[in-house]
Formats: structure tokens, C-alpha cells, sequence
């Protein structure tokens, strides 16, 4: 509540010599407070957690490639790229276009369903009481039957399907496409570690989660996951090194080392083996698991998750005796992570704007803020589990504390920003309209089944003001920059494309803060009514 101010008969001077009344003075003063109320308020909305959940699992079936299944609840796609692989000789049929284009890049994708696993190994029981388990898991094997149809032989994997080049010259309906649809692939003469690596990644953390629901699909998965390993780890070699088409679009700056430590762990987590972690830790420094202090968590770059999957183990203690000093120094490496996020890492913090976001980068900077959002809600559980404390040098930080960070990108994403806008499409009363997109920015061959040609997109709908005629439900777009501005422009791509590894990691978020409000208003429910009747006595 605004208090009243009350200056009396006093008169304030400015440095120009005029004069301000107290009367003119007060005003500004309430509304400067009325725009701080406004702005505190907005920070403190309760989101509808399970909503945003359920819609972001929507934006996985508007991403897909292939011949649709008959429960498609995307009504606006159809069927594509049919044809994929058909000039090699191989099914490439199915997966994820990635962004707002049509080519499959196998990284990206890769680590899209690694987070998905990882959002449903973590927080499985949280998806499941809110009704989203079976789309969860229909979205990662959407993304694990295209992987085992590429993986054809044990040192073969297929790498991308479409050129990113003559793809960005057209803007067409998936439907539509008239690109050439090459297929790459890495083998032994052409190695891709980081490639081979990170897919073995999402095939190890997906069969964990098809353990009980699929046993047979989990062994299928495990054994491509292993065999996929054994071929990252023995012909070394990162991938845009062999295909030089992969370079301008997702090439691999952080190189291959994180993806083989990341996927070690991964299949000693789906195993039990005690040679992948031997592997993690014979590694650690020569491949800079315990060396690389991390600012960032991406598709790329993978050091922050490989250590806070070590530290898991450490806080866990099954295997601190044999492996106690690299444990702590992977937990060491973890927790400069986590403390940069928080802005107690003394000099050596991640960049916030004023409205409160992670910044990292001007370009499709909301995959750092979802990334980050997942592991400080994963690694607080890990903390609470152990009834440990983070120790950073600005001081020590409880579980808590890193929770609520989390659940504040969460909010910024949903809307509690100066923009009020939910940077999750379709969620909330404001969102971008304008997604860059190419099936969501034309209307749906449904509405209107002319050929739209190459160029013709361009043409007739790309630069269009009008809102996209079909709406990416539960698309996390770039998002703001620096300064917590957002233009919702279909030409600003920096800002309004948006990507399936910036949802991914947020499916567990989603689901962790659903099941905490529910749990909220439930106890609220139960609890006895704290008033009581008041006698009143005469006097």
C-alpha cells in the first residue's frame, strides 16, 4: 500500500534555480512508487505452471517432421520430407526440424531429447501428476526412433538431412518443400565425436525413462547408446571438421571432449557400469571436465551439465571412496556454475539485466536462461537431498535460495518482466505473434491447399505485419535483449525464432513448480480457518 505523503508548506528548488512545489513534488513521487507497485506486482503473479507444461509439450508435435500420427493434436501440420534419405539409399523419415526452418541438424536434436530425458528421469512423478507423462514420452521417442533409423551400422551415424543454405533461400510450408534434401553422415573416415557422443547421450538418459514403461525399448535404445560411444570414443573427431555444411549453422566451437564425458556419464547413470565413470574420471582433466569453469549450458557446450551430473554422484556418496578427489573437483567446477548464476561468484558472475534475466548472448539468449533454469532447479534438489549447502565466495547459499532463482527465470519467461510479455508462445495474454517460422507464419495447407512456392513465402507472407496465421503454441522464442527490450518483428530472428532445445529443459521446470503449487493449495485447503468467534461484552 502507498503511504501518504505529507511535505507541509515546503518548496523545493532545483538545480536550474526554479522552483517545484511540494504539491507537484508529491506527485511525482506517488506515481514514480505506483510504477515500482505495478512493476512488484507483476513480479509476484502465479502462473499457471501446468498450463505452460502442457503447452510447451504442444510445441514438440508443431516441430515435427515425417508422416504425422493419427493422435497429432497440431491440426495445422501435416505430413513432410517423406522422401528424406531416399537419393542414399537409407529411411531418414521422422525427427525434429530444429527452429523456424526445415533441415534436420542431428546436434541440436540430439541434445533437445537428452533434456527431455533428463526433464522426465528427474521429475517423472511431477509430468505424471499433471496428466503430461504420456506426451513427454511420445516426444522423446519421436526424436529416439529417428536416431536408431540413422544409426544404420555401428560406425555410421547420419548427421542432417537438408542444406541450411538453399533452405533459408525459401520461406515455404514444410508440406511445400522443394529444397534438396542431402543427407550427411559421419563414419570412420569422417569421424564426429561430439555428434556420435551427444547422441549416445540421449539414448542412454531415454532408456531410463522407457525402463518400466517399454523394457524392450530401453535395450534397443541402450545398445545403439553403446555402440554409439564405443564409435565417438575410438574415431575422434568433431563433426563440422567432416561435414562443412553443419559449420555456419551449428558448428561445434566447444569440440567433442565435453560430449564424451557427457555421455559417459549418462550411460554409467543407465547402466551402472563402472567403465563409463571410470572413463569420467580417467578423462576429467585431460578432457577439461575438472578444468573448464562454465558460464553457459548449451547445445554446444556441455561442461556445466557433465559436472553437475558428477556432483550428483559425489552428494550421493556410492561413490565418494573410490573417486572422491575428481568427484569434488567436477563438484568444484559445478559450483562456480551455479554461484555465477546466482551473482556470488566474487567477479565472475553471468550477466543480468535489470528486469532480472540471465545474459549471455544477444542471440537466442532464452536457451542459456532455460538451460540454467533446469540445472539450479536439479542441482537444488541434489543439494536439499544431501542437507548440503552451496558454498560460493560470496558466501554460502542455501538449496532454497537457488530453487527461487530458478523459479525467477521461470516467472521472466512466463511474464513477470518489464515487458509483461510470456516469451512462451500462446501462454499468458501477451506473447509474440510474429514468430520466425516458416509453417506458422503461412496459413495451413488445410485452410488453403495452393502450392506455395519457394520464393513465394517471402513474397506473399513473410513480410507481412499481421500476426503468423497459425500460433507455435509453446514455443520459447530468443527473447529480450540486454536491456529487457523485445521487438515482435518476423524479420528479427535474433529475438523471435525460437528453438526446441530452449523448451526442452523447461518440460521438468514446468512440472517441479506445478507440483509445489499444487501441493501449496492443497495444504491451504486442509487447513483449519484460523478465525474465531469474538464475544462482546458490554460495558
Amino acid at each position: 500500500m502507498l503511504r501518504r505523503l505529507v511535505f507541509g508548506n515546503m518548496k523545493i528548488k532545483g538545480n536550474d534555480g526554479s522552483v517545484m512545489s511540494t504539491r507537484t513534488t508529491a506527485l511525482l513521487v506517488m506515481l514514480l512508487g505506483v510504477f515500482f507497485f505495478s512493476w512488484s506486482c507483476a513480479a509476484e503473479i502465479k502462473h499457471d505452471y501446468r498450463d505452460a507444461l502442457h503447452k510447451s509439450l504442444l510445441y514438440f508435435e508443431a516441430q515435427r517432421s515425417g508422416r504425422l500420427p493419427y493422435n497429432q493434436r497440431v491440426s495445422w501440420r501435416g505430413h513432410s520430407g517423406l522422401t528424406d534419405g531416399l537419393e542414399q539409399g537409407v529411411d531418414l523419415v521422422g525427427g525434429y526440424y530444429d527452429a523456424g526452418d526445415h533441415v534436420k541438424f542431428g546436434l541440436p536434436m540430439a541434445f533437445t531429447v537428452t533434456m527431455l530425458s533428463w526433464s522426465a528421469v528427474e521429475f517423472g512423478h511431477e509430468i505424471e501428476a499433471a496428466g503430461e507423462l504420456q506426451y513427454t514420452l511420445e516426444a522423446i521417442k519421436w526424436g529416439t526412433d529417428y536416431f536408431i533409423k540413422a544409426h544404420t551400422y555401428p560406425d555410421v551415424l547420419w548427421a542432417e538431412v537438408g542444406d541450411g543454405d538453399t533452405d533459408h533461400y525459401c520461406w515455404q510450408r514444410p508440406e511445400d518443400m522443394t529444397t534438396p534434401r542431402q543427407a550427411y553422415k559421419i563414419d570412420k573416415t569422417k569421424p564426429g565425436s561430439d555428434l556420435a557422443a551427444e547422441t549416445a547421450a540421449a539414448m542412454a538418459s531415454a532408456s531410463i525413462v522407457f525402463r518400466k514403461v517399454n523394457p524392450h525399448y530401453s535395450h534397443l535404445l541402450l545398445n545403439h547408446a553403446q555402440e554409439l560411444f564405443q564409435f565417438a570414443d575410438k574415431y575422434r573427431g568433431s563433426y563440422d571438421s567432416s561435414i562443412e555444411a553443419v559449420k555456419s549453422y551449428y558448428g561445434s566451437i566447444s569440440g567433442y571432449k565435453d560430449e564424451l564425458l557427457w555421455a559417459a556419464l549418462w550411460l554409467h547413470r543407465a547402466t551402472g557400469q563402472e567403465e563409463y565413470l571410470d572413463y569420467a574420471v580417467e578423462n576429467a582433466e585431460c578432457f577439461g571436465g575438472t578444468g573448464w569453469a562454465m558460464t553457459e549450458f548449451s547445445w554446444d557446450v556441455k561442461y556445466a551439465g557433465v559436472q553437475i551430473l558428477a556432483a550428483k554422484l559425489l552428494l550421493e556418496g556410492d561413490y565418494a571412496s573410490r573417486h572422491e578427489d575428481t568427484l569434488q573437483q567436477y563438484k568444484s567446477k559445478a559450483e562456480h556454475y551455479i554461484c555465477a548464476c546466482l551473482e556470488k561468484n566474487g567477479g565472475n558472475n553471468i550477466e543480468r539485466t535489470r528486469g532480472g534475466m540471465l545474459f549471455v548472448r544477444q542471440w537466442n539468449n532464452m536457451q542459456h536462461v532455460t538451460s540454467a533454469a533446469f540445472l539450479l532447479m536439479a542441482y537444488s534438489e541434489y543439494l536439499a537431498a544431501a542437507e548440503q549447502e552451496l558454498r560460493c565466495p560470496n558466501g554460502p547459499v542455501q538449496p532454497e535460495e537457488i530453487f527461487e532463482f530458478a523459479k525467477s527465470q521461470t516467472d521472466y519467461i512466463l511474464g513477470s518482466n518489464p515487458m509483461h510479455t510470456s516469451y512462451l508462445v500462446g501462454y499468458g495474454r501477451k506473447f509474440p505473434k510474429r514468430v520466425h517460422h516458416r509453417g506458422a507464419s503461412i496459413v495451413s495447407f488445410k485452410k488453403s491447399d495452393g502450392f506455395i512456392g519457394c520464393t513465394q513465402g517471402y513474397d506473399d507472407w513473410f513480410g507481412r505485419s499481421k500476426p503468423n496465421p497459425n500460433v507455435l503454441v509453446g514455443a520459447i522464442v530468443g527473447g529480450p535483449d540486454r536491456r529487457d527490450r523485445f521487438r515482435d518483428y518476423r524479420e528479427n530472428f535474433m529475438q523471435t525464432e525460437a528453438c526446441t532445445y530452449n523448451t526442452s529443459p523447461m518440460v521438468g521446470v514446468f512440472a517441479k513448480l506445478n507440483s509445489l503449487l499444487v501441493a501449496e493449495q492443497e495444504n491451504v485447503q486442509q487447513q483449519p480457518s484460523s478465525s474465531s468467534p469474538v464475544s462482546h461484552q458490554s460495558s
